[in-house]
């Protein structure tokens, strides 16, 4: 536990450390903030601050700069102060002109989530990631099975939320397309309504109980069911790579191959966020809390976006430990509000 001056102290370190990229002595602290403590006292403070573990000191003369520890101290305080900004959006009338600019984009999902990443790397100058709504998280409106050459039938599958999945499947070759019209007659009639992950849940459990009694294209229905519901993994967008290059914090070569390999790569980005799709609210992992290793050089602030009280997608800004995190959290969190608006409409 920290005294309340020690609290006032590494606060004041971490916000001049994000404000500019050099190492925070006590004479510049003692100079920008009004606290009526000596430079001796902060000078003190702080080396306590760094025996503690929440600030380091690059080398003996150098001032200090906020660790892991004391990045994560800050953040946990602008939460329970309620301070995450000074105002109380990101700019006037954003929100709304944002939600309406995704409305139109509504039917193209690809585009609007291109938007979304877009837009979160403009106005925050880090990289933004956007993932489309997890297919098995959407509603399922209706499939349509059309015959391809034997042996092999297309697969659309339409969910309410407007994503489009095409998928070519094997069937048994004596198959025409009067099976495929009662099949796709059946499911739609019997399963519209229910998510994908309900419907899945709910033909394995017919399945297993009504077996006996289901004719033989009952049970192709369900063979081709089941290959339509094998999805591969969600689509992720992502823009700003290149402009976060240019921040100081990545001014060594070594630093940018790194962060470029591990944004590029998207197997890193999924588990990282396949693993926050759940969580509530806007959450922020600081170095080396972030599970994926090749991301551990950075800080990212996550949201889900979500269709009433179902979680659909996530979004995530991705910077250096120094980001601005005051602002990263209200961007995150604004957009992910415009978003879930735009489903709930």
């Amino acid at each position: 536990m920290l005294d309340e001056r020690s609290k006032q102290i590494l606060h004041a370190v971490v916000q001049s450390y994000i404000g500019k990229f050099d190492p925070v002595g006590s004479r510049f602290v003692t100079k920008k903030y009004s606290f009526g403590f000596s430079p001796a006292t902060i000078r003190n403070v702080m080396a306590d601050l760094e025996e503690m573990g929440f600030l380091s000191q690059p080398h003996t003369s150098a001032g200090r700069i906020p660790t892991d520890m004391g990045y994560r101290f800050y953040v946990d305080s602008l939460r329970d102060t309620d301070c995450i900004c000074e105002t109380t959006e990101l700019l006037p009338g954003f929100a709304d002109d944002f939600t309406k600019r995704l409305e139109v984009l509504r039917n193209d999902i690809n585009t609007m989530f291109s938007e979304v990443s877009s837009t979160l790397s403009i106005i925050s100058n880090y990289v933004g990631i956007a993932m489309a709504p997890r297919t098995e998280n959407t509603t399922f409106e209706r499939i349509d099975l059309l015959k391809y050459k034997s042996g092999y039938a297309v697969a659309v599958l339409i969910t309410e939320e407007g994503i489009i999945k095409n998928k070519v499947l094997q069937i048994d070759p004596a198959m025409i397309q009067d099976d495929l019209n009662r099949i796709s007659d059946y499911l739609n009639s019997e399963y519209s309504g229910l998510t994908i992950e309900e419907l899945k849940g709910t033909l394995m459990s017919r399945m297993r109980v009504e077996k006996a009694l289901w004719d033989k294209l009952m049970e192709k229905a369900v063979a081709i069911c089941q290959q339509v519901l094998s999805f591969s993994r969600e689509e992720i967008f992502v823009s700003g790579l290149y402009d976060v290059m240019n921040l100081p914090d990545f001014s060594d070569i070594a630093r940018i191959k790194e962060l470029s390999r591990a944004i590029k790569d998207k197997q890193y980005l999924l588990r990282f966020l396949e693993e926050l799709a759940h969580a509530e609210g806007v959450q922020v992992v600081i170095g080396d809390e972030n599970p994926v290793g090749e991301l551990r050089g950075l800080s990212i602030v996550t949201s889900n976006y979500k269709e009433g009280d179902r979680p659909m997608g996530i979004i995530a800004l991705i910077g250096p430990k120094r980001m601005d995190y005051s602002k990263a959290i209200l961007m995150v969190d604004t957009v992910a509000q415009c978003i879930s608006r735009t489903f709930r409409s």
